[in-house]
């Protein structure tokens, strides 16, 4: 019997007979069950292609097992087919994550399916992000000792998932981190607190022949054990914080940097201050070919080893994020700074309630590099401090005022200048202005309202000539109003209009209803083409016309 039917054997064993969620073999059974479908069809003006399958079905559930220290869970996945944006190889279902564990004050191991992350995760980080279809968790080990208090030690070992299957590349990790105020008796009642952390993380893959840029005929060398580390170092003291991270790579040619030798290397430094009504930070990120993969053929998003954080401000708003900044694991240097400061109650600005501003800008650009060969090669030169490309900008502020006990108001104004290119498109800079007001309204103890008006102007357009615009460009206004209906019931419609220099109208209706742990909701709209992006990693969506729906329930 394989480790992967053995384990689960044992997991299937542990839940097995379980008519409630407690009282199997002593344990106990929780989980969650999820279901979510499309059925969409064409609609040119929108661009929404033709779709052959009648119903468009993602659905999973979650099935966990403890008993003291020890748990044992897995996940059954059905895509049948995707739902349009998540990646056709996803078609199919089985079992595809399992684990068994156990954890004490000094141990932990779990054999199986597992996530984890070193620091800032810019050298290892195994995550799932279900609306980004996106899930890089190991198989294999991952063992956790912390042999006295303010010591963890961590090792792993494993291979990634990637859709049903596992990369070849093997992935292997070591980490330690120190707080220096639990470790060291005459620091734990001072205010300078103090943790340091170090890892190191390598990946073995199979020789394979590419040919030399320079010389096709021949063979590229290449390295079949690739190293990275990172040290971290992270401060407070009173009102002060400081976390920070610098990471570096050995020689890794892969396809997302075109096979080229020069080492990479990352810093992430967020400086902040802190107090009552008062808050400010400061942000920095440097990246140079830090795309770490366990199979160097492999693009997309799929079996990154690492994540690179992203250092621009992380709105929710449909106008803020009609251009979503993707991070350039090439390169980049990235700068963000927010200021945060509450107006007191009883002062003219501040009210009866208080008043909250936040001034946030951001702004990101390419290294200032020097090409000095393709494949087989360094690949470039380029400074710490030099800026290349511009990519990103947004300057916002935002006003957060109670009116009254019953409404709350949200005011947003955004500048952003935005750069195709961070998507593959050709080189270009739109200006956008975005204007969002958002109203929280609880009209009694059973009724709320929830209205939000939007508006973008913009200096891009679509031509559906050129190849390379989309239907987000233009000028766009957006609506929506919301009423929620004692604990049960909600109901919601919006519309997403580009008056100028765009094109399509795309409203849409939903009503939900919710009881204890389960949710259901329907709705019917069009959805327009764009990125979906959580945390600088993305998804293309395509455009939509026709029904959602889904269910959701846990026990």
């Amino acid at each position: 019997m394989n480790i992967k039917r053995l384990l689960l054997t044992g997991v299937a064993l542990l839940a097995a007979g379980s008519a409630g969620a407690q009282g199997v073999l002593g344990g106990h059974v929780t989980g969650n069950i999820q279901l979510d479908g499309q059925m969409s069809h064409e609609d040119t003006v929108i661009g929404a292609d033709p779709v052959p399958e009648a119903l468009k079905l993602n659905a999973r559930a979650d099935i966990l097992y403890t008993n003291g220290d020890f748990s044992a869970g897995l996940r059954f996945e059905a895509y049948q087919t995707p739902l349009l944006g998540f990646d056709p190889q996803y078609k199919g279902q089985g079992v595809a994550h399992y684990f068994v564990a156990y954890k004490a004050k000094r141990i932990s191991v779990t054999a199986g399916n597992f996530y984890e992350q070193f620091g800032s995760g810019m050298i290892l980080r195994a995550y799932e992000d279900r609306y980004l279809g996106l899930d890089n968790a190991l198989l294999g080990v991952n063992l956790q000792l912390r042999p006295v208090d303010g010591v963890t030690l961590k090792a792993l070992a494993g291979k990634q998932r990637v859709y049903w299957e596992y990369g070849d590349g093997l992935v292997r990790g070591l980490d330690a981190e120190a707080d220096l105020n639990s470790l060291i008796k005459s620091m734990r009642e001072s205010k300078l607190q103090v943790s340091l952390g170090a890892g190191f993380v390598s990946k073995y893959e199979d020789d394979e022949s590419i040919a030399s840029s320079a010389d096709p005929g021949q063979r590229l060398n290449l390295p079949l054990n690739v190293g990275a580390g990172a040290a971290r170092l992270n401060l407070s003291y009173g009102h002060f914080t400081l976390q920070s991270e610098y990471a570096r790579k050995g020689q890794d040619p892969w396809a997302g940097n075109d096979y080229i030798y020069r080492k990479g290397e990352a810093l992430l430094v967020n400086m902040g201050y802190s107090k009552r009504g008062f808050s400010a930070s400061l942000q920095a990120k440097h990246i140079d070919n830090m795309g770490f993969k366990s199979v160097r053929s492999q693009t997309g998003e799929m079996l990154f080893i690492n994540y690179l954080p992203a250092i621009n401000k992380q709105y929710t708003y449909a106008s803020l994020t009609m251009f979503p900044y993707v991070t350039q694991v090439n390169g980049e240097n990235g700068l963000q700074g927010e200021v945060m400061y509450r107006f007191k109650k009883g002062t003219l600005l501040g009210g009866k309630y208080g008043t909250d501003i936040t001034l946030n800008a951001s702004t990101i650009y390419g290294l200032d590099t020097v090409q000095v060969g393709g494949a087989g090669t360094e690949g470039y030169t380029a400074s710490w401090f030099g800026l290349g490309e511009h990519y990103y900008t947004d300057l916002s502020l935002e006003v957060e005022k109670k009116v009254s006990k019953k409404v709350t108001l949200t005011a947003i104004y955004s500048y952003q200048e935005f750069n195709p290119a961070v998507e593959g498109e050709e080189p270009d800079l739109y200006h956008n202005h975005i204007v969002v007001g958002d109203l929280h309204w609880r009209v009694n103890k059973k009724h709320t309202l929830h209205f939000k008006a939007e508006w973008m102007g913009s200096d891009s357009f679509y031509d559906p000539a050129q190849s390379h615009t989309d239907r987000r460009a233009g000028d766009w206004i957006m609506g929506f109003v919301e009423w929620n209906i004692g604990k049960n019931w909600f109901l919601s419609a919006s519309d997403q209009y580009a008056y100028n220099d765009g094109v399509g109208n795309y409203p849409s209706v939903t009503v939900g209803y919710t009881h204890g742990t389960t949710r259901l909701q329907v709705g019917y709209g069009k959805q327009r083409e764009g990125l979906l992006c959580i945390g600088g990693v993305c998804r293309r969506v395509p455009a939509s016309n026709g029904i959602t729906f889904g269910m959701s329930t846990s026990f």
